[in-house]
């Protein structure tokens, strides 16, 4: 079993940075490819970017690519997210998981473990 925290979310202005992290506890983070999605009101959840096991490969969504950059720290079973340049369509519940596996994944339901959420707020 493996807890998912994340972190980080708030309120920025359009054009702002925020950093997400999300880190792990129980078993450790370093056995799993990690994602981050997000989910606005009204909207499913969506993929956001993508890192495998070893933090040698990433994805991101179209929306965020040269935007956002993912991250990670496997010394502090940590994953993060630097969002560069928001916009008020980034204002979303930001969730990490956690993929039992080397490679990730851009599908939510692939996923085996999930955090609780940060909001991420854009104010235009």
């Amino acid at each position: 079993q493996v807890q998912l925290v994340e972190s980080g979310g708030g309120l920025v202005q359009a054009g702002g940075s925020l950093r997400l992290s999300c880190t792990a506890s129980g078993r450790t983070s370093s056995s799993y490819a990690m994602g981050w999605f997000r989910q606005a009101p009204g909207k499913e959840r969506e993929f956001v970017a993508a890192i495998s096991r070893s933090g040698g490969s990433t994805s991101y969504a179209d929306s965020v690519r040269g935007r956002f950059t993912i991250s990670r720290d496997n010394t502090k079973n940590t994953v993060y997210l630097q969002m560069n340049s928001l916009k008020p369509e980034d204002t979303a519940i930001y969730y990490c998981g956690g993929r039992f596996a080397n490679v990730f994944s851009i599908y939510s339901h692939e996923y085996n473990y999930w955090g609780q959420g940060t909001q991420v707020t854009v104010s235009s």
